[in-house]
């Protein structure tokens, strides 16, 4: 129903710069458009009364720019159907009859209400605009703004003489929730004759959205065991309709409870801000791990009846606490292990707990608490079954520890949630039997070091190497010695009772002592059942003794052969494979034999392992290589003393000490002469080479222009051939075909298989006889002699291919077939072609063409 409210203001209010405005609404209520009354004049409501026309709401707005204030006042009064509201263009009045004083006044235009979703019809009238000049000129009406001549464009629009507004099409609150609109009033001319004015519209919400949850499936978590009132989780929807208005007020409930154990009603919902809590306790997540909750959202502040409803789920998971103790199986367990083995599981401990498996509350961890004081087990969790696995860690004896009793209990990675006591079943006892097992011999010391000095002659017994047996509890067993390792082979053993001699000396400069140390390694067995052995190392620290004389280095130099101011001499250096103190210090001195060493070298010692060859000042010595013997004696006890000779070259050298080239040839030992014989022998063999590549060339170019070996008549190459000469017929050549066909006479070849057309074989007579090549022939008689071959070859009747026919084409004797040379295209003289057409009907094409048929 459509609710107009008219006021119509007396003219004379209008001299008092108050007017009263025409509104209409459109679908609303009285109720939606009549809110509280403001006190205004009573003259401005006595003024619409004596109108005769009822208001239901007359609304009057007055702006005094010198107070700047705006009264408002409604008054709820009965609606009736009146002309839409028409807006009147702000201007200026002349003073009335009564005197009164003109004063300019503004009106401010209350807003529009237009409801979204409206059915129309469209356009639908919403205002009238008028200016107080329309009766005086003419006025064209005209809007601005966004829904006018801005997107979106023609929402509303103006009928420019009227001033009628209309809406065009539903408006959607959603989309767009008010419009800021300004009227215009101009002349024919397009002259402004009133001030524009602001017209706001805006949109009244309609319920017509559903509240929407932003996910259809919601996912919480509470501990089991939970007090009532712990918070869960949060749901929330949202409403596009307006949320100051019953149209957006969303409320939740909980529609159903899935399962319905402990009690049916486990969870509720804060109705307005979505929060799920929980509301009574019994929450267990052994018996009940999740709940699924399905929560409704209805607008309209709840009301069924009116508002639209949604709903989401919500999927409670109930976590897991450590409210379940483990409990092992049984109160004792059993097991059993070889001795000496490690890294062996002897028991297996299982175990129950009914948390979450594989969670801290369920993942077990076992801990001896007596009976293995030495640390020999220990218990390692399966991560799959949660059972402990009792391991051996370190090797036990039998003849130590028969059996072991383990104190075992067990406990969770998480501690017991509180309250919550250990079982008695999370202790257990575990008996461990060791067995015992032939164990192998042992070396009591290992490695065993002794000393001795390097030398020791062959057969020298050097000490006992014996093992011990550890199976004290079994018969008495006999143990055998063998050698395992023994690099240089210095040493053997008993093999009773371990006794080693050695074999060859022991040296301490051999390549198998590292640090003065030779190392052997030695096997004791048993006789056991099965025969167990045991190595065992002994260590040789070979004192040094001076068995080594010292020698000298290096072997070769050079030294110029005048003394230079910048080179003195040769320094040399002393080594010895003896340590200290059967080496260093050294002492160098020259031979007194022969006398000439000492007359011309001399040697000066430049400290202990160092020393300086070189020639006595004045001494001149003629470029050559001298050998210099120098003797060297350690510092041992007795000293040993080695005879070296080092070889000096003596050459002329330059201002730097070097040796020049001539000088270093001149050093070598050779002559003048000798070096003059060397260039003429260079010379000679470079001559050679060159007499060589000269007869080279020439027999290459003798070769090439050498006659060929075969005629030049029989010399194919560059020889035109031609092949498509066409002579005459049969009957132009002078041929006996008769030679081509078969003889019947010829009975041993027609007595050949079928097939067989060739007569091809080799005559009866005596072989020719070809040349001998000679045994060692000359180059210039190869060219004959293959000549001759050719001949002979030709010549012989008995050589391949035999001179025979071949026939290819036979075709019997007799035959009627004449020369094709005797046929023509001629085409005079009458033929009857007629039989052609007995020939069948691929003839039938020619019989048409040659046949007897009359020509049309």
């Amino acid at each position: 129903m459509t609710h107009s409210i008219t006021c119509l203001v007396h003219s004379s209010l209008l001299r008092s710069r108050q007017r009263c405005f025409q509104m209409q609404a459109d679908g609303f209520s009285k109720r939606s458009l009549i809110s509280p009354a403001s006190p205004v004049s009573n003259s401005l409501q006595k003024s619409c009364q004596q109108t005769g026309e009822h208001c239901g709401s007359c609304v009057v707005l007055k702006v005094t720019k010198d107070e700047g204030r705006v009264a408002e006042r409604k008054e709820k009064k009965e609606v009736f159907q009146s002309p839409p509201t028409v807006i009147m263009f702000s201007g200026s009045a002349l003073n009335g009859t009564k005197g009164l004083r003109r004063q300019k006044r503004d009106w401010v235009i209350p807003p529009i209400n237009v409801a979204e979703n409206s059915r129309g019809p469209f356009p639908q009238m919403l205002v009238s605009i008028r200016s107080d000049q329309d009766q005086d000129i003419s006025i064209r009406y005209s809007i601005t703004g966004v829904g006018a001549d801005q997107p979106p464009n023609e929402v509303f629009n103006i009928d420019p003489v009227l001033g009628k507004m209309f809406v065009t099409k539903p408006l959607d609150r959603e989309h767009r929730s008010s419009y800021h609109l300004r009227a215009h009033a101009v002349d024919m001319n397009g002259n402004q004759v009133e001030n524009p004015i602001d017209l706001y519209i805006f949109v009244i919400d309609m319920n017509d959205n559903r509240p929407e949850f932003k996910n259809q499936v919601y996912n919480g978590s509470v501990d089991e065991g939970s007090k009532p009132g712990t918070y869960v989780m949060h749901l929330s929807a949202f409403d596009a309709d307006d949320n100051t208005t019953a149209n957006g007020m969303v409320r939740y409930r909980i529609l159903s409870q899935t399962p319905h154990s402990p009690i049916p009603n486990m969870f509720t919902i804060n109705s307005e801000t979505g929060d799920i809590v929980t509301v009574a306790p019994g929450l267990d997540r052994e018996k009940v791990s999740q709940y699924t909750i399905i929560v409704q959202a209805t607008d309209m502040e709840g009301n069924l009846n009116f508002g639209l409803s949604n709903t989401a789920t919500a999927i409670i998971t109930v976590t897991d606490i450590n409210d379940n103790p483990p409990m092992l199986t049984s109160r004792t367990f059993s097991g059993e292990v070889p001795e000496n083995r490690v890294d062996v599981v002897v028991a297996n401990l299982t175990v129950i707990d009914a948390d979450q498996p594989h969670s801290p509350n369920w993942n077990a961890i076992y801990r001896i608490i007596s009976g293995d004081p030495s640390g020999h087990f220990t218990i390692r969790t399966d991560p799959v079954s949660n059972d402990g696995m009792v391991t051996v860690v370190k090797p036990v004896d039998f003849e130590m520890n028969r059996a072991f009793m383990l104190t075992v209990v067990v406990s969770n990675q998480a501690h017991l949630a509180s309250g919550i006591q250990s079982s008695l079943q999370s202790t257990a006892g575990v008996t461990i039997s060791v067995q015992d097992v032939n164990e192998p011999p042992y070396f009591p010391t290992n490695p065993k070091h002794i000393r001795f000095e390097e030398g020791v002659p062959a057969g020298t017994s050097l000490t006992t190497f014996s093992a011990s047996d550890p199976d004290r509890l079994q018969m008495q067993q006999l143990i055998r010695y063998s050698k395992l390792n023994d690099p240089a082979d210095w040493l053997s053993i008993n093999r009773s009772n371990g006794q080693i001699v050695t074999t060859a000396m022991l040296d301490r400069e051999s390549i198998y002592v590292k640090n003065n140390i030779y190392e052997a390694t030695f096997l004791a067995t048993d006789n056991g059942s099965p025969a167990a052995s045991g190595t065992g190392t002994l260590q040789i620290y070979l004192i040094d003794i001076n068995d080594n004389p010292p020698a000298l280095i290096p072997k070769e130099s050079q030294i110029c052969e005048r003394i230079n101011k910048n080179v003195h001499g040769v320094n040399i250096t002393a080594a010895d494979a003896d340590t200290d103190p059967n080496a260093g210090p050294f002492v160098f001195e020259l031979p007194n034999f022969p006398t000439s060493i000492r007359r011309n070298w001399t040697i000066s010692r430049i400290s202990g392992d160092y020393a300086r060859l070189g020639l006595r000042y004045q001494v001149y010595l003629e470029p050559g290589v001298y050998e210099v013997p120098v003797i060297v004696s350690d510092s041992g006890n007795p000293p040993l003393s080695n005879r070296s000779v080092i070889k000096v070259k003596v050459c002329p050298c330059d201002e730097n000490g070097d040796c020049t080239t001539l000088g270093a040839v001149a050093a070598a030992g050779l002559g003048t002469g000798a070096i003059i014989s060397i260039l003429i022998c260079i010379i000679i063999l470079l001559s050679m080479v060159l007499l060589f590549v000269v007869w080279i060339k020439r027999r290459e170019k003798e070769r090439q222009t050498k006659q060929l070996l075969i005629d030049p008549e029989d010399d194919v190459r560059d020889n035109i051939l031609k092949y498509d000469e066409e002579g005459g017929g049969e009957e132009d050549q002078d041929y006996d075909l008769s030679q081509l066909q078969q003889p019947d006479s010829l009975e041993h070849i027609i007595s050949k298989p079928p097939g067989v057309r060739r007569v091809d074989e080799r005559p009866i007579i005596p072989e020719s006889q070809y040349p001998i090549r000679p045994v060692v022939p000359h180059p210039g008689d190869i060219g004959d002699f293959i000549h001759e071959g050719l001949r002979a070859a030709d010549n012989d009747p008995t050589a391949p291919p035999y001179d025979s026919l071949l026939v290819f084409d036979y075709e019997g004797s007799g035959s009627t077939a004449g020369s094709v040379s005797s046929l023509n295209s001629s085409s005079t003289g009458d033929q009857d072609y007629d039989y052609l057409n007995d020939w069948g009907p691929r003839f039938k094409k020619l019989a048409d063409m040659y046949g007897g048929g009359d020509d049309d």
